[in-house]
């Protein structure tokens, strides 16, 4: 009869260990996403204009000396 009861008390200990505690979802730190700023979609008409500002400057300053 002890050899039951201590085969008891071993396998009463045993289940009990093995279902302590509650399973718990992990605690999950979320990433970090860096998202780099987009450009302003007036930076690739600047040449453009620029070039088209030159133009009007240089054909309006054109030959302006009176000729004799």
């Amino acid at each position: 009869m002890k050899k039951f009861a201590a085969a008891a008390l071993i396998a009463a200990t045993a289940a009990t260990a093995a279902n302590a505690g509650a399973l718990v979802d992990p605690i999950v730190e979320p990433a970090v996403i860096v998202e780099e700023a987009a450009s302003s979609s007036s930076a690739g008409i600047l040449i453009p204009v620029l070039l088209i500002l030159f133009l009007g400057v240089a054909l309006a300053s054109g030959d302006s000396t009176p000729s004799v």
